[in-house]
């Protein structure tokens, strides 16, 4: 047996290892990433929608009870009216969506498709998204050869993903152009068979740990409905939006035939 032969073949191991599973970890922030921003325009866009159709329902529940006096319509407008019912404190809870008259006027924007603040997209740029990958795969701690340079890489890799999930262009350029004054990373010197083995296992763990977030996020609402247009999840909520506001149209003829 050859120690030397040994310890270079778990030395390829583990380089081999540690590249497989920083591509994963990309792979697994930048869903995370879309499943956030997603997250984050469909309550946005969506909610006040959301909001129009319960108040809707109260209101054509309530026109039914009004004209028909039964005690089953009376419970069922109460049950409806009780949905929609500003609670103390709903205005923070809802996210600027109500105030004290009801919808708030971006909300109402909203609904009528007035100019509002433009949404941030769902899925960062392309030149975001490149930029991003090319930090990582340079700066991750998972290449550091000692503590304090794995200290270094993780605060500097907090500041590449806070950038990422802004969709932030410019500073991801400032990020790597900082990253390559910095000093280079120099490549981990060779350890013992055992340490190698550990280092190994560690690899395995973090995988795992990895594999689990990533089932979490796919298996999400937020995460299926991406996983339902992966190309144009922007579409996709556009698409959505498009049937809401179709409901609330229906709903506010029939609330008119109503109360005529």
């Amino acid at each position: 047996m050859n120690p030397a032969a040994d310890t270079s073949r778990l030395e390829k191991a583990v380089r081999t290892a540690e590249t497989a599973l920083i591509e994963f970890e990309i792979a697994v922030e930048t869903f995370r990433v879309e499943v956030e921003n997603f997250s984050r325009l469909h309550h946005q866009r969506l909610g006040p929608v959301y909001a129009r159709l319960d108040e809707l329902e109260a209101q054509i529940a309530e026109a039914v009870a009004a004209r028909s006096g039964d005690a089953e319509d009376l419970r069922r407008a109460r049950e409806a009216r009780a949905l929609v019912q500003p609670l103390p404190g709903v205005e923070q809870l809802f996210d600027g969506w109500l105030d004290s008259e009801g919808l708030s006027p971006e909300a109402q924007a909203m609904l009528t498709e007035k100019p509002v603040r433009p949404p941030r997209r769902v899925r960062p740029s392309d030149e975001a998204r490149k930029a991003f990958r090319e930090l990582v795969r340079e700066a991750h701690p998972d290449l550091a050869r000692d503590e304090a340079e794995r200290l270094r890489r993780e605060a500097f890799i907090v500041r590449v993903n806070a950038a990422y999930a802004d969709g932030d262009e410019a500073l991801l350029r400032e990020l790597a152009a900082e990253w390559a004054a910095g000093p280079p990373p120099e490549p981990r010197p060779l350890d013992v068979a055992e340490e190698l083995y550990a280092r190994l296992e560690w690899l395995a763990r973090r995988k795992e740990m990895l594999s689990e977030l990533a089932a979490e996020l796919e298996g999400s609402a937020i995460g299926s409905m991406l996983r339902m247009a992966p190309e144009d999840p922007d579409g996709l909520l556009e698409e959505i939006a498009e049937g809401l506001r179709a409901q609330v149209a229906e709903r506010e003829a029939h609330l008119r035939e109503l109360v005529g």
